[in-house]
């Protein structure tokens, strides 16, 4: 059959949890050498090289100026439809093919509506709706976002199929010391520092991230607390964020190095001592399999689909209380034994979440809905 596949979320230069996650299932579903053909279309050309060059693969780029899904791709989808349409990262266009497969990320919108612009938040709900409705089949990304879609928007569970993301396979630790004090040289980090990676927004819990990591600083016994370095991209309301640096007097100690290409992660992970996720509502939370293959110790926050991801390979804790937070970033910066059962642990969970699973068992979804 020919599959047809929205890959505008794929070709964007910095890309963070969805688009990271389009990127590597188009690629690894390609790899499958399934027989089936492959139409990828863009709204702008694709760096040379993103994909590879395959008989059966064709990459259309539909350059337009607004609402490229509703109106250049709805028009493809009349004017040649493919046999089975797939947005992983995206909307369904008005016009589609029935047999059309869309993956749902998340709805934590609806949990947490302030740490979103009003906006965003309709333009979520109601795109987020429309997909779950109209597809004829759903990927949900985790368990959590399978049960929110049939509490919330009343979505038949027979309809929905659950297939985790994988975890990239260039997230190794890296052992050359040379290496990472190369990348940490770059990002400007002179010391030792616990880690953080997401985009600057409310939903992220960076605020409470920040007090805890104030609360550390106050009560350690120790001469040296390592820096926080709180990777990411700016997001909506960042300012709130480096306010907060400011009022508890943290400017010397808390760095943010802006977004950090997926070449440099290994090693700025694999440097940490440990890694540190407190996020209010994630459909998947990747970072976390990503520091685990890294080697890193995680602490993330035990809500959402985190526990789902991260089993007993990390330390979880309240997100909303601070207190906690800053007792378990205490614990193991003093306690090594536990971080190195985190580590081994973490290298067990990771290695049960491949792009090659999330393929395949994407594929037989695709199939099933032609």
């Amino acid at each position: 059959m020919l599959i047809g596949i929205d890959a505008s979320r794929a070709a964007v230069q910095e890309r963070t949890g969805t688009e990271n996650y389009s990127l590597n299932l188009i690629r690894h579903l390609l790899a499958l050498k399934s027989g089936h053909r492959y139409r990828l279309y863009f709204n702008r050309p694709p760096v040379i090289g993103l994909f590879p060059v395959m008989a059966d693969l064709e990459l259309r780029a539909m350059p337009f100026p607004r609402l490229w899904t509703h109106l250049r791709l709805s028009w493809e989808m009349v004017r040649q439809p493919p046999d089975v349409l797939f947005v992983p990262a995206h909307v369904l266009p008005f016009f589609h093919p029935q047999s059309s497969v869309v993956t749902i990320h998340d709805l934590g919108y609806l949990y947490y509506p302030k740490a979103h612009r009003p906006l965003d938040r309709l333009y979520l709900d109601l795109s987020t709706r429309y997909n779950a409705r109209h597809a004829s089949r759903v990927i949900a990304i985790s368990q959590t976002t399978r049960n929110d879609l049939v509490q919330h928007y009343g979505i038949e569970p027979g309809k929905i199929t659950v297939v985790y993301s994988g975890c990239d396979e260039i997230m190794q630790p890296v052992k050359d010391a040379a290496t990472v004090e190369r990348v940490k040289a770059h990002y400007g980090i002179q010391r030792d520092y616990i880690l953080s990676v997401g985009t600057l927004q409310p939903r992220k819990n960076l605020e409470r991230l920040l007090e805890a990591y104030a609360l550390v600083k106050k009560q350690s016994r120790r001469e040296e607390v390592p820096c926080l370095v709180v990777a990411g991209r700016k997001g909506w309301l960042y300012t709130q964020i480096l306010r907060q640096v400011e009022r508890l007097d943290l400017q010397t100690e808390v760095l943010f190095p802006g977004y950090v290409p997926r070449d440099d992660l290994p090693a700025l992970l694999s440097g940490a001592r440990f890694f540190v996720f407190p996020s209010l509502y994630e459909g998947f939370g990747l970072p976390v399999l990503e520091a685990m293959a890294c080697g890193t110790p995680v602490l993330c926050a035990n809500v959402s689909s985190l526990p789902e991801v991260a089993g007993n390979a990390a330390f979880l804790v309240d997100p909303l209380d601070v207190k906690s937070m800053a007792e378990a970033m205490n614990h193991l910066l003093q306690d090594g034994e536990l971080r190195a059962q985190l580590v081994e642990r973490g290298f067990q969970q990771a290695r049960q979440f491949s792009w090659e699973r999330c393929a395949r068992e994407t594929l037989a979804v695709l199939e099933d809905a032609f």
